[in-house]
């Protein structure tokens, strides 16, 4: 699967730099995001069958390296082809790692039951599998749509949500009782500690996500830096993640104790996420810097435990849906946290029209700075000549990404109640060698 997962990440990363139209490059980027969505749990179920509860924590911390190292790297190399190159090569450069990746793998010596691909793909859940993707798709696209592209009292967008929340019904109904090998085990829920470690990773989910894609929006639209800039300036936050991320998998390998290194991530996520609503347009370029190491710290804990914490609740056997139902939720919450986001931003926008007509800016102005399009128009502010009307625009965006903020510290607050209620486990230190394949 891994190898599959590869052979498609690579293929839609060709389609995607070859794309000419929106319709083939959205295409290429849904399978982008399928494969990589894989390849993102894969990982860690590998890990998880390969070492023992207590173990995996360490290679999980490893893995959390090399993940925040690529993070690190993606948004200055991102930056430099956009602003020097061509975006194309934003995919292009996917190829090489691809190629280097897929020959790992060929290495890579796990159990393998030799199942047939029939055999295998009669078993999958597709009912669950589609009610699932239904549910995201209509949500994610209702509130997507609501306040920018329809009203939020428009029958598209209320039938989009009103239908959305439905299909959780059926889904729920669907798993119950009509999968053989349910695609996410409904026993997990019943237990109130599993119920609050997947309010944490919600929360993590949504604030780690809301952080690092719209940060480089306030580097842009507020500060005036190029994307190459915004790359650099977000460097503090993604090398803090980095290394405090695997020093928490080295921690609770050695103590055991993931439950308090959860509520101290929770606790410092929820702090330098509410200090980020002091930043504003003439911030200093080291407070942006030390808030930014402040603010990686407390999601820099929040990868190794909840994972360690909902496996040591399941058998080795169930580790694996275990695992990709914490990672959907963190998916979701991640998909969920731009789209929410982006609806803040662009209300909040909305909400300063009154005072950019004010301050003289043209209609042109006007309207790309307004809805879906402020986003879009972050570099605008470079080319207004008249100070007092850039100084406007500047207190805009900084008082929209400033609500944004406001709600990923609102989001956090209510992971750092939620962890409360998580209970330990003493992690086993033996490993029972996960079989897989159909029963």
């Amino acid at each position: 699967m891994l190898l599959i997962a590869v052979g498609i990440f690579a293929a839609a990363s060709i389609v995607a730099a070859l794309s000419v139209n929106m319709p083939m490059l959205i295409a290429a980027r849904a399978l982008q995001g399928t494969a990589g969505g894989g390849l993102m749990q894969l990982v860690t179920i590998t890990i998880s069958d390969l070492f023992s509860v207590r173990k995996r924590s360490l290679y999980l911390g490893y893995a959390g390296f090399v993940w925040a190292l690529a993070g690190s790297a993606g948004p200055l190399i991102g930056g430099a082809f956009t602003q020097f190159k061509t975006w194309r090569w934003c995919f292009w450069i996917n190829l090489p790692i691809s190629a280097i990746a897929f020959v790992l793998l060929l290495l890579l010596d796990v159990h393998n039951p030799r199942t047939k691909l029939g055999e295998g793909m009669r078993v999958i859940d597709w009912l669950g599998t589609f009610s699932i993707l239904a549910i995201t798709l209509l949500l994610l696209i209702g509130l997507d749509f609501g306040g920018a592209i329809f009203p939020w009292s428009s029958p598209k967008v209320i039938c989009l949500v009103v239908f959305g929340i439905l299909m959780i019904g059926f889904f729920v109904f669907s798993e119950q009782r009509l999968a053989k090998y349910p695609l996410m085990p409904l026993a997990m829920f019943r237990n109130w500690s599993n119920n609050a470690i997947f309010l944490v990773v919600f929360s993590h989910g949504m604030v780690l996500v809301g952080i690092e894609y719209y940060m480089p929006l306030y580097f842009q639209g507020v500060r005036q830096t190029s994307p190459f800039g915004a790359g650099v300036l977000l460097l503090p936050l993604i090398v803090t993640q980095a290394v405090i991320e695997t020093i928490s998998g080295v921690l609770i390998d050695r103590t055991g104790r993931y439950r308090e290194i959860t509520w101290a991530g929770m606790t410092l996520m929820t702090i330098g996420t509410g200090l980020y609503i002091t930043l504003g347009s003439s911030t200093p370029v080291a407070k942006v810097v030390g808030l930014q190491i402040f603010g990686g710290l407390g999601p820099a804990l929040l990868f190794q435990g909840p994972i360690i914490a909902i496996q040591s609740t399941v058998s080795q056997a169930d580790t694996a849906a275990a695992t990709a139902s914490l990672g959907f939720i963190r998916n979701l919450a991640m998909a969920l946290s731009i789209v929410v986001g982006g609806v803040v931003f662009q209300n909040s926008m909305d909400s300063r029209q009154s005072s950019l007509a004010a301050a003289g800016l043209s209609q042109s102005l006007m309207e790309a700075l307004s809805g879906s399009m402020a986003a879009a128009n972050v570099g605008i502010t470079r080319t207004i000549q008249d100070p007092s009307q850039r100084q406007v625009v500047l207190e805009a965006f900084a008082f929209s990404v400033r609500n944004l903020f406001i709600l990923y510290a609102c989001v956090a607050a209510i992971g750092l109640m939620s962890s409360v209620f998580i209970k330990h486990r003493v992690l086993k230190t033996e490993h029972t060698e996960t079989k897989t394949g159909i029963n």
